[in-house]
């Protein structure tokens, strides 16, 4: 026989069910938590500069080891060992990547081998496209003409080019060679993320008191989540410039899409100033090897305003916007932040960075402003002080 409830059990009970869903509501960081949020981002960018040394091919190592982990989730589904699929994953990637570079060392060799001329050549070629350009310009506009650009610009770069020169490139030669041995240490320490990184979480959610378990739990969750989501979405965005630009540059006629598009691809993992640096590049190619076409140039300077358009209105909330819930005004300020406090590594982890310290932040807050959970914990206390001092009474 059924008992129909009475009122007062109904109203009780949508009492609890709305007393529990204010309960269950999600924490969101307000000023104060943004605040520490944004300081802490910058305090950490900061500190990271004294061991860009370890930081550096320890980037490389997630974006390794985000984009081999749904294979080794695959073997191990299959029945195979952690261990054993990571070292299945890591040998097959390494043996992967040893071919494609077997594949592409004639040209590449053949490359570095003129590539004191080729470089020459083209800074030849882009200052002429430049000095064309401000020519024509000078004959559009007349107060152009009455400031003499084109002889100031060409004055100024014959007066700093060869110090420039002197200055920057040895130097950057001499610093890619030291950080030579530190970027392949990025492999060896994907290969430790691949096979231990189930026993670093284990190890840091045991240390946790229990009442704070479940959502500590839900933080590493969250924070591995966050980082996957954007290291995979920004291989997955590279993909998709890679490819928008490689057809973009077939289409117009320039030599060796492909790999202008991957090379400009990769130098947009740093916000603004590696997409700027590609177009630079692309550019120098076409007035170069196009010496008699500046349409071409032109072209090539309308197909990465293109690109760039796609990136932020299409490409980029489809892969790396699904994974960082920041407002746009915010990435810009962080992106600024970043690259005055840590120059161009500030650049580049500063939005994964704010993504991470911003769930940790949230996650925390969560559990401060949460009575019910440091209830719990005084309760574990209080019981915990009982059992260790009941034969002492």
């Amino acid at each position: 026989m059924s008992v129909e409830p009475s009122a007062e059990t109904s109203a009780g009970a949508e009492v609890a069910a709305a007393s529990s869903h204010r309960r269950e509501r999600r924490y969101r960081a307000g000023p104060l938590a943004w605040t520490a949020i944004i300081a802490a981002t910058c305090a950490i960018l900061y500190l990271m500069q004294h061991v860009l040394w370890l930081v550096v091919p320890a980037l490389g190592a997630l974006v390794i080891y985000y984009l081999l982990a749904p294979l080794q989730q695959r073997l191990v589904l299959a029945g195979v060992s952690r261990e054993s699929s990571a070292i299945l994953v890591t040998v097959g990637a390494t043996l992967l990547l040893v071919g494609a570079i077997m594949l592409v060392l004639p040209e590449t060799t053949g490359i570095a081998a003129k590539g004191e001329d080729s470089m020459s050549r083209y800074v030849e070629g882009g200052l002429r496209f430049t000095f064309d350009a401000l020519a024509s310009l000078e004959r559009s506009f007349s107060f152009l003409a009455r400031a003499h650009i084109v002889e100031a610009a060409r004055d100024w770069i014959t007066t700093h080019s060869a110090a420039a020169a002197e200055k920057y490139i040895g130097s950057a030669l001499v610093t890619l060679a030291g950080w030579l041995p530190s970027i392949l240490l990025a492999p060896f320490l994907a290969f430790f993320f691949l096979r231990d990184g189930r026993r670093f979480k284990h190890f840091l959610v045991r240390s946790v008191p229990n009442a704070y378990f479940e959502r500590t739990l839900y933080l590493v969750h969250q924070v591995d989540q966050t980082a996957r989501l954007y290291f995979q979405g920004l291989i997955k965005l590279t993909v998709l410039d890679a490819l928008a630009l490689g057809i973009g540059l077939w289409l117009i006629g320039m030599p060796s899409p492909v790999a202008l598009g991957l090379i400009t691809a990769v130098l947009a993992w740093v916000p603004y100033v590696g997409s700027i640096m590609g177009c630079v590049l692309v550019v120098l190619v076409a007035a170069t090897d196009f010496a008699g076409d500046p349409l071409m140039a032109y072209s090539a300077v309308c197909l990465f305003i293109f690109v760039r358009l796609l990136d932020d209105f299409v490409f980029m909330p489809m892969t790396i916007g699904k994974s960082l819930e920041l407002h746009p005004l915010l990435t810009v300020v962080m992106i600024f932040a970043g690259g005055a406090v840590a120059g161009v590594p500030g650049l580049m982890l500063v939005l994964p960075l704010v993504g991470v310290i911003a769930v940790l932040g949230e996650t925390l807050g969560a559990i401060i402003t949460s009575p019910r959970l440091r209830a719990r914990h005084a309760h574990a206390r209080r019981l915990q002080l009982e059992a260790v001092t009941r034969d002492l009474a």
